[in-house]
């Protein structure tokens, strides 16, 4: 069997979804994803019914569509993910166009039905006149508890790899993530990126001033990064951040108010002034969004109705379609406050 291709299992695989045979190529990938993880086949032929669904949805009512397919993983189990994100013309009625024998083409409308009946979670935004973004996993069993925080991590166009990279853990009664941009682009960015991941999942969880100091530190045999590590703490109503570069950090009220937060100059690895620690009020349901300069930082939710109370996979899909750039690697994770 033909090996998937490199970068799958670190960050996923974007494919661009605009005819029946890349509907297929998704398919197939996934079913070697499934394959590689040890995933039973009855779960694998649900899978391969949900990634048929979405992305033949994509080719029949999408424009620009593209679909992620990524592993998910919890403690030593293993799923699949898809994240689907179009720029069509969007449903104004969700419930009832999952409801099958809905459509709007004249079809049988059983494609979101059937994702929604095989999935073993999904979440759905749509805005009219925008286009929709859907989230759903494949687990063999039952589901974990949906997550609190999640990222997507694109690379530029043409690059086989991205320099972006995320990760997200709760160790001694902290929640945190990073986000980290490699210098440049391509496979030394990559690899950047991917040793700021790895030190991070493997240094003790200290307070993001003490992660971001020891990322400093262990960074310097690579070509070095900008990120920034961010710490909800639900106790006493704040985040804490510490960052090196250029990484955009935003506290995003219910009420649509943002607050910027803030990452010094410097390249982690190489550079860096005087670090510091900022720690910002965060109000419940409140979101902590960080996102490389692959996104302009002038995103807006203006339209999108109702999507703040969606998962964090599906808001960072919707913010990475209307803020993404194509000619650089773009990064983003979206933490959802209690």
């Amino acid at each position: 069997m033909a090996s998937l291709p490199e970068g799958l299992l670190d960050g996923g695989l974007w494919f661009r979804v605009e005819a029946a045979a890349s509907a297929a190529a998704v398919r197939r990938a996934a079913e070697r994803l499934a394959d590689e993880l040890g995933i039973p086949e009855r779960t694998t032929a649900d899978l391969s019914i949900v990634v048929a669904e979405a992305a033949g949805n994509l080719v029949k009512h999408a424009d620009e569509g593209v679909m992620l397919l990524r592993p998910v993983r919890v403690d030593d189990r293993a799923g699949i993910e898809i994240v689907a994100i179009d720029r069509g013309p969007g449903m104004a009625d969700i419930p009832r166009s999952v409801g099958d024998g809905h459509s709007t083409t004249g079809t049988l409308g059983i494609g979101l039905g059937a994702i929604v009946r095989q999935a073993s979670w999904y979440d759905i935004h749509s805005s009219p006149g925008r286009g929709t973004v859907l989230a759903a996993q494949v687990w063999h069993g039952e589901a974990p508890e949906p997550a609190w925080a999640a990222g997507l991590i694109r690379p530029m166009s043409g690059e086989p790899v991205s320099g972006d990279a995320y990760a997200i853990r709760e160790a001694g009664g902290r929640k945190q993530i990073l986000l980290a941009d490699g210098l440049g682009h391509g496979r030394l960015a990559h690899a950047a990126a991917q040793e700021a991941v790895r030190v991070f999942l493997n240094t003790s969880a200290g307070s993001p001033l003490a992660v971001v100091e020891a990322l400093h530190r262990t960074l310097n045999h690579t070509r070095g990064a900008a990120l920034a590590v961010a710490e909800l703490d639900h106790e006493r109503a704040v985040v804490r951040c510490a960052g090196l570069g250029n990484i955009t950090g935003t506290v995003l009220s219910p009420d649509g108010t943002r607050r910027g937060m803030v990452s010094l100059p410097g390249i982690a690895g190489h550079q860096k002034r005087q670090l510091r620690e900022y720690d910002y009020p965060l109000p419940p349901h409140a979101l902590v969004i960080m996102h490389t300069d692959g996104l302009v930082d002038r995103w807006t939710l203006q339209g999108q109705l109702g999507l703040l109370d969606h998962s964090p996979q599906v808001i960072a899909a919707s913010l990475l379609r209307e803020a993404g750039i194509r000619r650089d690697d773009a990064g983003i994770v979206v933490a959802k406050s209690s």
